[in-house]
C-alpha cells in the first residue's frame, strides 16, 4: 500500500511530521456529475502534486524556523480544532506531548479564552490571530486582534507566525479534502 504524504518529517525538532493515509484504490474515471467518490479513491497529494506537495513542505519549514516548538503546536493545535481537522488535531497533540506540553495546556486550547492562565499573553495573542486569520470569511483580521500579535511579536517573528497560520490551514485543508483518517500517521 503507498502514503498519502501531506507533511514531510525529518528528524529535526522545526519540520514538518509526515501525514500518511490509504492511496487510492483503483484508477476510477473521472466521476460523473454528482456522483460521489469514495473516501478510500481520494487522490495522493504528495504523489499527484509533487511539485506543489515539495514547495508546501518547504514553505511549512521556513515558516516554523525561529520560533519556539510550544508556540508552533499550539497554532496548529487551534487552527485544525477551527477547521474539524482530525488528522492534523492528532497528529499535533502527539507532537506537542513528545515535545514535553502538559495534558492541562492541551485540554485549554479550544477553550483558551476561559482558562487564560494556562497560556502566556505572547501564545495568546498568537491563538487570537490563529482564530482570526484561521476564520477570516467571517469578519477578517480584526484591528485589535493584529495589533496584540504585533505587540508581542517583532515584525519577523510576526510574519513567521502568520507564515505558519496559513501553512497548517493549507495542509488541514488538503488532509480533509484526501479524507485522511486521524491516527494513520506512519513516521
Amino acid at each position: 500500500m503507498t502514503t498519502n504524504t501531506a507533511h514531510v518529517h525529518t528528524g529535526h525538532a522545526h519540520t514538518a511530521p509526515v501525514h500518511t493515509a490509504p492511496a487510492r484504490t483503483g484508477t476510477a474515471p473521472a466521476a460523473e456529475a454528482g456522483a460521489r467518490v469514495a473516501e478510500n479513491d481520494r487522490l495522493d497529494f504528495a504523489k499527484s502534486a509533487p511539485k506543489a506537495f515539495r514547495a508546501l513542505v518547504g514553505f511549512d519549514a521556513a515558516a516554523r524556523a525561529g520560533l519556539a516548538p510550544a508556540l508552533v503546536e499550539l497554532i496548529q493545535i487551534r487552527a485544525s480544532h477551527l477547521n474539524h481537522c482530525a488528522y492534523c488535531l492528532h497528529m499535533h497533540t502527539n507532537d506537542a506531548r513528545r515535545a514535553g506540553e502538559s495534558e492541562d495546556r492541551l485540554h485549554m486550547v479550544p477553550v483558551w479564552r476561559e482558562a487564560p492562565h494556562f497560556f502566556t499573553a505572547q501564545e495568546r495573542a498568537a491563538l487570537a490571530l490563529t482564530e482570526a486569520v484561521t476564520l477570516v470569511a467571517d469578519r477578517g483580521v480584526p484591528a485589535d486582534v493584529y495589533a496584540e500579535a504585533a505587540a508581542h511579536f517583532d515584525d519577523g517573528e510576526l510574519a513567521q507566525v502568520l507564515a505558519l497560520i496559513l501553512a497548517i490551514n493549507t495542509w488541514n485543508r488538503i488532509a480533509l479534502s484526501t479524507a485522511k483518517t486521524a491516527g494513520t500517521d506512519e513516521r
